[in-house]
């Protein structure tokens, strides 16, 4: 059961791929990274899916059809069927179609992903804002999208039409490294326009309210990597979340996470959903899981203990959530998390 304000990492006797029903996975940075599978993310989904546990992937990139991430999916070795997948583009063309009229104009700035999704509600995608376009959406166009639809979309925006956009993360993960996501796109076109955009993909309650409908999920878990989008995102839903640390988040964004932004569940990856999670118990002024103690001392968090080192981040999880109570922990973690190797 998700909470208003988290103090520590929540313990859980079973595997948590026995204690929910649904995993609602976060792509980037989860399953994959640049195109190529997570360490341990092929095997263990396959193991919590055999399980028993319905595996569905919803992922703010707006890019790629469901087809597409499905057969992507399974390439690499995840079995995955178009209905697994849920996209901001589908949340958005949801929105979208609930506000404006069967048939209408969209212009599009971004891939494939959206132009399926808006077509699939009755919208007509178009490409120049001289097409009248009652609306444009805006989503992830991967790096070759060009230059010039960010223009078209400030011209149809100055022209009235209504601005939706999948999402706003400012990143995105990849085999290089960390790229400039839909967020800095959908910046470009707001600072040219000045408008604000209606936005659909995590953490928002479009998205949330998408991936129910088509999950039908009744004990759902949300698994992601990125604190402003799957962990947020979960929160606003009133569901439980595991963060892994296989994408952008580090030890030290997690130890500075306001209650907004705290997980239930902390582990490395995708192994997590196939075991239990220890107890971060409060002990002598510190915060103990398994083989560590975490406390605060003057301006900064300090660890003392041995064993597996996400136990220890666990443990400082508790020392710094605490101390923060309501706000975000501002204490100095650096040593702390120099000592572990995650």
């Amino acid at each position: 059961m998700s909470q208003q304000y988290r103090s520590r990492p929540l313990g859980n006797g079973v595997a948590l791929s026995e204690a929910y029903d649904t995993a609602l996975l976060d792509l980037d940075g989860v399953v994959y990274a640049g195109g190529h599978a997570v360490v341990h993310a092929v095997e263990s989904l396959g193991t919590a899916r055999e399980g028993g546990m319905h595996l569905a992937y919803v992922t703010n990139n707006a890019l790629r059809t469901p087809d597409a991430v499905a057969e992507h999916l399974t390439e690499l070795g995840v079995p995955a069927e178009p209905a697994d997948v849920i996209t901001s583009a589908q949340a958005v063309a949801r929105l979208m179609a609930d506000q404006l009229p069967a048939g209408a104009k969209v212009l599009v700035v971004g891939g494939e992903g959206l132009r399926v999704a808006l077509r699939e509600r009755g919208l007509v995608p178009v490409e120049s804002a001289d097409d009248d376009p009652a609306a444009v959406a805006q989503g992830f166009g991967g790096p070759d999208l060009p230059w010039g639809r960010f223009a078209e979309a400030a011209y149809a925006i100055t022209r009235g039409a209504v601005w939706f956009a999948s999402n706003t993360d400012l990143t995105i993960p990849g085999a290089r490294g960390i790229a400039p996501g839909n967020g800095a796109a959908v910046e470009v076109v707001r600072i040219a326009t000045g408008a604000e955009p209606q936005v659909a993909g995590k953490p928002l309650p479009p998205m949330h309210r998408e991936t129910v409908l088509r999950t039908g999920a009744k004990r759902p878990l949300v698994v992601g990597d990125r604190l402003d989008t799957d962990i947020e995102g979960a929160f606003n839903g009133g569901v439980d979340s595991l963060l892994v640390l296989t994408g952008v988040t580090d030890a030290a964004q997690l130890l500075a996470a306001g209650p907004r932004y705290r997980p239930t569940y902390v582990d490395r990856d995708l192994r997590g959903l196939l075991t239990g999670q220890p107890e971060v118990s409060e002990e002598d002024g510190g915060f103990r899981c398994v083989g560590w103690t975490a406390a605060v001392r003057g301006d900064a968090l300090a660890l003392e203990g041995e064993g597996d080192a996400i136990d220890g981040l666990r443990a400082l999880c508790g020392a710094a959530w605490t101390y923060a109570g309501e706000g975000s922990c501002e204490l100095d973690a650096a040593k702390a998390v120099a000592g572990l190797e995650l």
